[in-house]
């Protein structure tokens, strides 16, 4: 059948449908309209029964098709453990729940098409899955169960919560209880379960290793390079040309350094400071990853594919290939390298009063740690202070520059949520030996400010010159939210301004200010995050709200971040005078796809990186059952309420573990509460729990309330 004409008397017969002129019709009065022969009756039907399908049209019980007055949206289905879901869509803030009896064998993930119930039924818009317009779930990771003739794989992903059949011949061999990847072959339906066959096998859960690789391939996440990429990297020289430094600014002979973890591979910052008079001349040196990367090149192609690194508990997988990441493109100590420089002048009062983007070239005279730097600038370390002698008097210049620009930034409002990263510590066999809060320290800070001022300051000159780019953007929190959150603190006497539409991160930042240091502070300051937007990439500079500044972009970090890769192509094109007519016209075709895959990208590693961290985390409290622990409410739904330890990890009470009463969630104001005793549990409470079970395979800890004399 001809797609085209297919098309064409489908809009035609949709059209005739929906004209005021015409009451509900059956098909062959159809027919009869638009004069269609006997032989295209099949192709009618056909076309009848897909505007049914899509919910366009509708069909009554005599067989006459009319107009749905449904309202139908797009979206991305995503699906709780309890099968019921919610499609958000692209552009709005609210999202579409979906009752289990209306999910149409639709799974996670999927691209579908929902029609909306008029009217709210309690606090949120209600609907139903119509129809499914993209499969966005190809290939499964889980458990593989054997039986004689026939198999199951037993989602690791809980979101995905059917078994998928897989026939004794597509099971490639797999053992009971091996962790496999199994491509889906038929989606089944409400009756019958999802068919696959199994692609790879991983190999048994105790097995080191694989249990962060489940996660990998459950994420999608590309391990390996394609042989074009590689052959690529193996033909970038070592060391940089005396024909490449040509025309760069030579700055091999100031003082230079990268302060980095002490494990990091990949350094692509690196910091000369002086001072003269008043005005401090700060060199923030990045590395010039598009000097090797060229774009369209296999290289580009695949780092755009991955548009980030990812950073797992045990393992990086880089964005660009390690001969790249860790060696030419690594601002590594003593070696020649190609930088992209934002040189500033800044005065006192940490303003910006001129700067130069450059091309340079740069020789690293020190590779510092973030530990180091701490010892000498925090603890005064004698030994530490005598090993880096020279360097001494930069670093306490870097720690009184930062200073200044943490004090201009808090004074216009920026925000800084303190809540502890964690870092995990594992042996030789990949097993979990400690977990911790990651320590932010005086170094830390140091490279955060000067990498700020230096995205900030780029990304503003960028935008006056009007050219194409793209920028990292924080849009201002939903004022629904936000007056949500005005009368969730006005029960603990706090209050913020608001206008009639937007907020002022400086009033967020106040009241993050007054409640620091209080029994409520870890409380409003969950809720005050979610009520926060996500920040992602644009082509559209419309402000970074949580850092309260109209002009932001991602520029330091070209090695690991596509859009920072992106953005140096452009800094250099407008350098050296190649940014025409051409050129921008080619930049405003690309930017807004780059943007969002670089978004959804990011979106990606940070889920995979969180299922990474629960994964040890579990693993780490698994021998720990029967063990107390002090803890504070982190969290909570209807299901129940999740307790943060000290030492990063969550687990959660359940709610029918709850003791001494039936409790109840109330969302207004995040609270458990007891339908007898009237008794609460709110964020930021500080428990007691114990440690009653764990599922590796779910990555879940159940933690049980310890009552306290």
């Amino acid at each position: 059948m001809d797609n085209n004409l297919f098309e064409e008397r489908k809009k035609m017969i949709y059209e005739l449908i929906c004209d005021e002129l015409y009451v509900p019709m059956k098909a062959k009065e159809i027919a009869a309209l638009i004069n269609a022969p006997k032989s295209d009756r099949a192709m009618l039907q056909d076309i009848l029964n897909e505007l049914v399908s899509e919910g366009s049209v509708e069909i009554s019980s005599k067989g006459k098709y009319f107009k749905s007055e449904k309202v139908f949206v797009l979206g991305t289905f995503e699906v709780s453990r309890k099968g019921y879901g919610f499609v958000i869509v692209d552009g709005e803030d609210e999202d579409i729940f979906i009752p289990v009896d209306c999910v149409n064998n639709a799974m996670h993930g999927d691209i579908v098409r929902v029609s909306v119930n008029s009217t709210k039924t309690g606090k949120r818009r209600e609907g139903v899955i119509e129809k499914i317009e993209k499969r966005n779930v190809v290939s499964v990771v889980g458990t593989f169960q054997k039986s004689k003739t026939f198999g199951f794989v037993v989602p690791d992903n809980n979101k995905i919560n059917r078994d998928i059949f897989v026939p004794s011949e597509r099971s490639k061999g797999a053992k009971d209880g091996q962790k496999v990847v199994v491509k889906l072959t038929d989606y089944g339906n409400e009756k019958r379960k999802p068919e696959g066959i199994v692609t790879e096998i991983l190999g048994f859960v105790d097995e080191k290793g694989v249990d962060i690789l489940s996660i990998i391939r459950d994420h999608d996440l590309p391990t390996e390079f394609p042989e074009r990429c590689i052959n690529q990297a193996n033909k970038v020289p070592d060391e940089v040309s005396l024909a490449d430094m040509q025309g760069r600014i030579d700055l091999r002979e100031q003082t230079t350094v990268t302060i980095d973890g002490e494990d990091a591979k990949d350094l692509d910052d690196a910091i000369t400071l002086s001072k003269i008079g008043n005005l401090y001349e700060l060199g923030v040196h990045i590395a010039d990853v598009s000097n090797y990367v060229q774009e369209h090149s296999a290289l580009d192609v695949e780092a755009l594919k991955r548009g980030t690194s990812v950073y797992m508990v045990d393992r990086v997988i880089p964005m660009l290939p390690k001969r790249l990441s860790n060696g030419i493109c690594s601002l590594n100590a003593g070696c020649d390298r190609l930088t992209l420089s934002c040189i500033m002048k800044i005065d006192d009062k940490g303003k910006v009063i001129d700067y130069n983007i450059a091309e340079t070239v740069i020789n690293v005279n020190e590779r510092m740690s973030y530990t180091s730097v701490n010892k000498i600038l925090t603890y005064r370390d004698e030994e530490e202070i005598k090993r880096y002698n020279d360097l001494v008097p930069m670093f306490e210049l870097m720690e009184e520059l930062a200073g200044i620009l943490h004090s201009k930034r808090r004074q216009r409002g920026s925000i800084d949520f303190d809540f502890p990263e964690t870092k995990i510590i594992l042996d030789e066999n990949g097993k979990p030996v400690e977990v911790k809060p990651y320590e932010r320290n005086v170094a830390t800070n140091i490279i955060e400010e000067f990498m700020l001022i230096a995205n900030e300051t780029i990304a503003q000159d960028y935008f006056w010159q009007e050219l194409p780019f793209v920028y990292r953007t924080h849009d201002t929190p939903d004022a629904d939210k936000i007056r949500k959150l005005s009368t969730f603190i006005n029960n603990f006497g706090y209050t913020i301004k608001s206008g009639n539409e937007d907020i002022h991160p400086k009033e967020l930042q106040k009241l993050l200010t007054k409640i620091a240091d209080t029994d409520k502070e870890m409380l409003i300051s969950r809720v005050t995050l979610r009520s926060m937007k996500q920040a992602k990439y644009s082509t559209e500079c419309t402000g970074h709200f949580g850092l309260a500044t109209n002009y932001y972009c991602h520029f330091t970090s070209p090695i690991r971040r596509y859009p920072d890769l992106q953005i140096h192509r452009i800094i250099k094109d407008n350098i050296r005078g190649r940014l025409n007519d051409s050129k921008i016209a080619h930049y405003n075709k690309i930017l807004n796809e780059v943007a969002q895959v670089s978004s959804k990208a990011e979106r990606r590693a940070d889920e995979a990186e969180r299922d990474s961290d629960k994964q040890k985390k579990t693993e780490f409290m698994s021998d720990k059952i029967g063990e107390e622990f002090d803890g504070v409410i982190s969290g909570m739904n209807v299901w129940g309420i999740y307790v943060e330890l000290e030492n990063t990890i969550e687990g959660m009470v359940r709610v029918s573990d709850l003791p001494g009463d039936f409790y109840e969630y109330c969302e207004e104001t995040y609270e458990m509460v007891g339908e007898h005793t009237n008794k609460r549990y709110k964020l930021g409470q500080k428990v007691r729990i114990r440690v009653i079970d764990t599922d590796i395979l779910r990555r879940t800890i159940d933690f049980e309330l310890v009552e306290q004399e």
